[in-house]
């Protein structure tokens, strides 16, 4: 596949709470469908095993909190032109968290 050589690419990363919804089911998953749903070309969710936010309080996966709200990341890798026409859509959905974007460089993307 073509990596669009003068394309840049950027990492998108979105934090948010495994507790945050989006009329009633997980907020990870609407942004996994709309990253689909747009042409991004792939994305993992990444369950944390402890964290913390702006609120500072601790949240981990221990037997005795089966029912913690634990940390999520988002991680998607596209051309950024393409991220940055979703950015606006993802800001709509998450009400909670933290969004960033990194330069990336890449070296192989195949299927």
């Amino acid at each position: 596949m073509s990596t669009g050589s003068g394309s840049r690419w950027i990492r998108l990363r979105i934090y948010i709470g495994e507790s945050d919804k989006y009329k009633g089911k997980p907020l990870y998953m609407q942004i996994l469908l709309l990253l689909r749903n747009s042409g991004i070309r792939g994305a993992t969710v990444y369950r944390g095993i402890a964290g913390y936010g702006s609120h500072s309080l601790i949240h981990t996966a221990s037997i005795l909190r089966l029912s913690e709200d634990l940390p999520i990341v988002i991680e998607s890798i596209d051309e950024e032109e393409k991220i940055n026409q979703i950015l606006p859509k993802i800001r709509e959905l998450v009400k909670e968290g933290l969004i960033t974007i990194d330069p990336v460089r890449l070296v192989f993307y195949g299927h």
